[in-house]
């Protein structure tokens, strides 16, 4: 059930009732128009990951600054992006359930949609779909560049897959998913510049053995916010997929020279007990923020230490710590699951609440 928003234009920040998902806007601006700035000499395009923001406000607000489409992971995102106005989407996942399928089709009637595979079988599954609604569907083959989940070797294998998609009537080759998802994670510089130097290598002679069979790649995809910058130097990436660039989360800041984009995402709580000396209570547990990368930071009390959670309370222990009453806003781990958390983002601009956006995708796991 969608909930009421917990703030309305005009308020103060700390008239917002608790938790709420808070946006930064001058810190999301920002990073959007870096992101475009430093992607534009390189030649390759935005194609920015939606699993990140589940909203087609945001993907639009991208899209303004030069981004050519977006990406999600399932359909229902697709969906809520496509009926929200986002006219090029790609899921950049397998999909093989007919129902699913068929709901991916559907879309065609309203923007352009693409799917990933990496098995005969699922291309199958996606030609029969694309035949029964009478359209040709874009399907991409994805190789595993290092992450150890989805997709088949580079070389031979995937060229296989690219050549029985461009035979089907019903199907058209859009070329290569090529991710490495936990490179973007990798501490230091020099392990993700290794570990971005392999995928380059296997998508680059992969890329070219779809050639000598005389199969054009149009799309090679992949990328995210810790690793963009060497992607987009490489040459042989045209679409970026970075999605966590546009809020940041407290696991990205624990990189040895970070991304370069400001924090923008914030949950907002308050301490709702002050017990005894060097201990805080606030309204955000579990419940408020996944932990899978950590707990969240502190934001504006550099003494202070989330330190544990329960379902619906935080405890933040140290020194200077905010007040009863006090509301305060915490860093999430990660940025994605956090955002599913909440059916509302609150725009804030120095301190007064500017816009409400839904989380037009949030719980969209179909």
């Amino acid at each position: 059930m969608l909930q009421p928003p917990p703030a309305e234009p005009g308020m103060r920040e700390e008239e917002v009732d608790t938790p709420a998902l808070l946006i930064d806007l001058d810190a999301f601006e920002h990073n959007l128009d870096t992101m475009a700035a430093l992607l534009e000499p390189t030649g390759t395009k935005l194609r920015a990951h939606a699993k990140t923001h589940k909203s087609p406000v945001v993907a639009l607000a991208q899209m303004r600054r030069g981004a050519i489409g977006q990406c999600v992971q399932k359909v229902a995102e697709a969906e809520a992006l496509a009926w929200g106005g986002v006219p090029d989407i790609l899921v950049s996942n397998e999909v093989i359930a007919p129902r699913k399928l068929a709901r991916l089709a559907a879309l065609s009637k309203i923007a352009k949609v693409a799917v990933c595979a990496d098995d005969e079988r699922g291309i199958a599954a996606v030609e029969a779909a694309a035949e029964a609604a009478g359209i040709r569907m874009t399907v991409l083959v994805e190789i595993d560049v290092g992450s150890g989940r989805c997709g088949v070797e580079p070389g031979p294998q995937a060229v296989a897959l690219a050549e029985r998609i461009a035979a089907s009537p019903h199907l058209i080759f859009g070329g290569l998913q090529a991710y490495h998802g936990s490179a973007q994670h990798k501490r230091t510089p020099e392990e993700r510049r290794a570990a971005i130097a392999a995928a380059a290598d296997g998508t680059r002679r992969t890329v070219e053995q779809c050639r000598q069979r005389g199969l054009a790649c149009a799309i090679v995809g992949g990328a995210g916010t810790g690793t963009f910058a060497l992607e987009a130097a490489s040459g042989v990436w045209t679409e970026i997929q970075a999605g966590s660039y546009a809020f940041m989360d407290a696991d990205y800041a624990r990189n040895a020279e970070p991304p370069p984009f400001r924090q923008a995402l914030f949950v907002l709580s308050q301490v709702m007990s002050a017990p005894r000396a060097g201990v805080a209570v606030v309204d955000a547990g579990h419940k408020a923020m996944p932990t899978d990368s950590g707990f969240p930071l502190v934001h504006g009390y550099p003494g202070a230490t989330y330190a544990r959670a329960a379902d619906e309370h935080g405890t933040l222990v140290g020194e200077g710590l905010p007040g009863f009453g006090e509301k305060v806003r915490l860093v999430p781990g990660h940025c994605d699951p956090t955002v599913d958390r909440y059916d509302w983002y609150v725009g804030v601009r120095r301190g007064r609440v500017e816009c409400l956006w839904p989380v037009a995708a949030r719980g969209a796991m179909a």
